[in-house]
């Protein structure tokens, strides 16, 4: 969701930069020279990016800048009046160079080495028992004018050499002159950072966003790299990567000496690093200068260059009294990349080209070509060993509730430079335009149709009711909705209503809600329900809504039963990083296949259930964020539990019968490095008591009572056994274990890239008083279930295929009936 939003405003907005140098570093052979060092008239530095091409900028004049490059001669130039773009060629030198020689081996590898034994005695977070300081951020989206030709293009359309029309484009012509006076988007944060008992805590005191009434908290905490330079795995743009100084780095990257260089009146090494994969997308490579002293990091440059170029810079002061390197400013900045294949995604806002080849015609530039993200941040007021106590320790980021609204004179205050001409009118024109284009409301609608929800007015269409398909009602036709904010903030009202074309029944849902407190998002509910469940199924109160386009596992379901239902529950997150719900409810239950349950010697074909439910889900290492509009998981992390206890009430509402349930889950997923992933799911639930079968356990089968594997054929569910057939097996205590791993996508053809999932599931499970289930011929599980299989997704278009088998005590005699070949479709968007 978070990347969803920043990528929205990045390429959609169609409306920057100081004054600034911009240029390139060639060689003498028009070759570009990446990592040159640029040093300006006062003693301040850069470098070029890997194609060569640097952005010099300085709050003074600048009169004249330095290159130098390892193994060239250095030039000076001088900078001239109203010329922004700087072309360079360096020279090589003649005579044999003098390098720094620290070993026999690659000197680089040494001073490696150094750093990475080193690391705990320069690792601020390492070092120091408590730290915190106060951070400026301004983030724009922008494009540089020089970069634009700004010229009115023309053409002309002839028939027998007589000029019929002409078109003309003013597009380029018209951007030049809007990014001339102003940004396409930019806002600021002011944030304080306090560390203290190895957690990291950052409070949000101001926040501004040109264009919106409300800031959009996603973008304000987006995490756009890692913090600290001394991560094992460095993140940039929510993408990790393996550090260049990791324990083990130096079996995964090259490194090379470019340079000495002095920062801050103390020599470094200038090293340059790049990961040893073959492919070129998406591998981290930049430059390290390393203290010569004590082999701390004084600065770092890291970069990825794929379908979007995205770069990192840290820059520390060297602080004399703790003898450390801290962190004083980070720039981060996204230009759009190349890819492999054209794509279009979002509508064609975005295009990204293919890599180039011989006799390319490249399509006419577009505004997002141009466009270019860049967020700065400088921390000031910085404070060492205060053990001073955090306040709410369990959250990663807090946002004060008045931080949208502060004064000018606040900002005058902490901006570290006054704002220019071009971001104050940035503020005045987009506050009105966000009204006119409704930029607000279109990434407001974004966010919600990725959760299956269509805005229209006060309400909130569910786009999950409009249609689905399971062998018990036919097509299933509905229309449901929930009220949004612009109803009210404080109480909301949801329903809906669905026909089935099979069944021929109307089944329907009202409900309605009132805030209780919204910083906890604890809500009082109220519903009525009318409608059919599968039977057997396990249903968490907590978890989270997923929307796909399509639902496939109950396409293939026929054994429902219908309940009619009271019920009313409180959710909240007070207690800190989980979600709660405690619900009590009255349901009339109605099997909708060939059923009686036994309760000493009476039969229901129809009965009452009352009970009382707590469902939790804690997520003790996840990230959450405070807003003053309530608690967010604002990066989800594993494991986390989920534990649901449900327990029926005695002679209340006319309850049938007594018994008590626990259902229990454990998830766990880990994403490699190399693109690979691993997922672990644990789930059970024991049922006490009088349960007829419609609330045991079926243990999610998906597979049909066919013949053959063709005639069973059908989509492949989340954490579904496929092998296993629909009302095959009950239990009323199970247990089952999910292992899957994913391998990154493999090449076949240009077009062909599957992602290959290897899969084993396992189940065990018996039934207490079978005597009771009348009706249905069932097995137990007692011997256990198992199956293992391959999923090839995305093989082409997002659509894929899987193989499973069936084997151990549960095995059937024909060797096909064992066997299900599945199909799988996952959405690809092509980043």
């Amino acid at each position: 969701m978070k990347l969803f939003c920043l990528l929205t405003l990045f390429f959609t907005l169609h409306i920057h930069a100081q004054f600034q140098i911009n240029g390139i570093v060639n060689d003498s052979k028009n070759k570009p020279l990446p990592f040159a060092t640029i040093t300006t008239s006062d003693n301040n530095n850069t470098i070029t990016d890997v194609d060569g091409k640097f952005i010099l900028s300085s709050t003074s004049k600048i009169t004249s800048f330095k290159v130098s490059y390892i193994g060239f001669n250095t030039k000076v130039i001088t900078i001239l009046e109203n010329k922004k773009f700087y072309p360079v060629s360096l020279s090589e030198k003649t005579d044999d160079l003098k390098e720094v020689v620290i070993s026999n081996e690659n000197p680089a590898l040494a001073i490696i080495r150094n750093v990475i034994a080193n690391k705990n005695n320069n690792n601020p977070q390492k070092k120091l028992s408590s730290f915190d300081y106060k951070t400026y951020n301004k983030l724009i989206v922008t494009a540089n004018p020089d970069s634009i030709d700004g010229r009115i293009d023309s053409s002309a359309a002839y028939k027998d050499l007589d000029k019929k029309r002409i078109n003309v484009d003013s597009s380029d012509f018209k951007f030049k002159e809007i990014i001339s006076k102003q940004h396409l988007f930019q806002t600021e944060k002011l944030s304080q950072y306090q560390f203290g008992n190895n957690k990291l805590k950052e409070t949000i005191l101001g926040t501004k966003m040109a264009g919106f009434k409300q800031p959009v908290y996603e973008i304000i905490a987006f995490n756009l790299q890692s913090i600290s330079i001394y991560d094992s795995n460095y993140e940039l743009f929510e993408t990790r990567h393996q550090s260049p100084i990791a324990n083990n780095a130096l079996s995964d990257y090259n490194y090379k000496l470019l340079d000495t260089v002095a920062i801050k009146g103390r020599n470094t090494y200038m090293i340059y690093f790049k990961n040893k994969k073959k492919r070129k997308s998406n591998t981290l490579e930049g430059v390290l200068y390393i203290d010569q002293e004590n082999f701390a990091v004084a600065k770092a440059v890291m970069r990825t260059k794929a379908v979007l170029d995205i770069s990192g810079v840290h820059e520390f002061e060297y602080v004399p009294s703790e003898k450390l390197w801290f962190q004083s400013n980070t720039t981060f900045k996204i230009v759009k990349g190349k890819n492999k294949e054209d794509i279009k995604i979002l509508g064609g806002t975005i295009q990204f080209d293919a890599d180039a080849e011989e006799n390319f015609e490249p399509r006419k530039k577009v505004a997002s070509d141009f466009t270019y993200l860049l967020s700065e941040s400088k921390n000031f007021d910085i404070h060492y060993n205060t053990n001073t106590p955090i306040k709410n320790p369990s959250l990663y980021i807090e946002i004060k509730d008045d931080a949208s609204n502060k004064p000018e004179a606040f900002w005058n205050k902490y901006r570290k430079d006054s704002l220019d001409l071009k971001s104050e009118k940035t503020y005045l024109i987009l506050d009105s335009l966000s009204l006119d284009r409704r930029i607000e409301k279109r990434l407001g609608s974004g966010r919600k149709i990725i959760n299956g929800f269509f805005p229209i007015g006060p309400v909130d269409l569910d786009l999950k009711k409009i249609v689905s398909y399971n062998n018990y009602e036919g097509f299933r036709l509905g229309l449901g909705g929930i009220t949004n904010d612009r109803f009210s903030k404080n109480f909301r009202i949801e329903g809906y209503g669905a026909y089935g074309t099979k069944d021929g029944v109307t089944k329907y849902s009202i409900g309605s809600g009132v805030l209780l407190d919204k910083y906890t998002n604890t809500w009082l509910n109220g519903y009525y329900t009318d409608d059919i469940r599968e039977i057997a199924s396990t249903v968490f109160a907590v978890d989270k809504r997923v929307f796909k386009i399509y639902d496939p596992r109950p396409i293939n379901i026929s054994t429902f039963y219908e309940y009619i239902s009271w019920r009313a529950n409180l959710q909240t997150k007070i207690i800190p990083k989980t979600e709660a719900v405690l619900e009590l409810s009255t349901n009339d239950i109605t099997p909708k296949f060939d059923y009686l349950f036994n309760l000493d010697g009476r039969l229901y074909s129809r009965y009452t259930m009352t009970t009382v439910m707590l469902s939790i889900v804690w997520a003790p290492f996840s990230d959450f964020m405070q807003t003053p509009t309530g608690r967010t998981e604002s990066d989800k992390r594993f494991p986390r539990f989920t534990f649901q206890y449900t327990q029926s009430l005695p002679n209340v509402l006319g309850n049938d019968f007594a018994f008590g349930k626990i259902d229990f889950k454990t998830e766990y997923e880990k994403k490699y490095l190399n693109g690979q992933k691993t997922s672990l799911l644990l789930q059970g639930g024991y049922a006490m008591g009088d349960v007829p079968i419609t609330h045991l356990y079926n243990t999610a089968p998906n597979n049909l009572t066919k013949e053959t594997v063709v005639q069973r054929i059908t989509f492949s569910g989340r954490n579904s056994f496929e092998t296993m057939y629909f009302n095959e097996f009950f239990s009323s205590q199970y247990v089952m274990f999910q292992i899957k791993h994913g391998f990154d996508r493999i090449k076949l053809l240009r077009k062909v890239s599957p992602s290959l999932v290897l899969v084993t599931r396992m189940a065990w499970g018996n039934m207490k008083n079978p005597e009771q289930h009348v009706g249905p011929a069932y097995k137990t599980l007692d011997k256990g279930f198992f199956e293992s299989g391959i999923e090839l997704n995305k093989i082409y278009k997002g659509l894929g295929l899987g193989g499973f088998y069936r084997y151990g005590p549960n095995q059937l005699l024909r060797f096909e009936d064992n066997v299900a070949v599945k199909i799988s479709y996952v959405l690809d968007l092509g980043l």
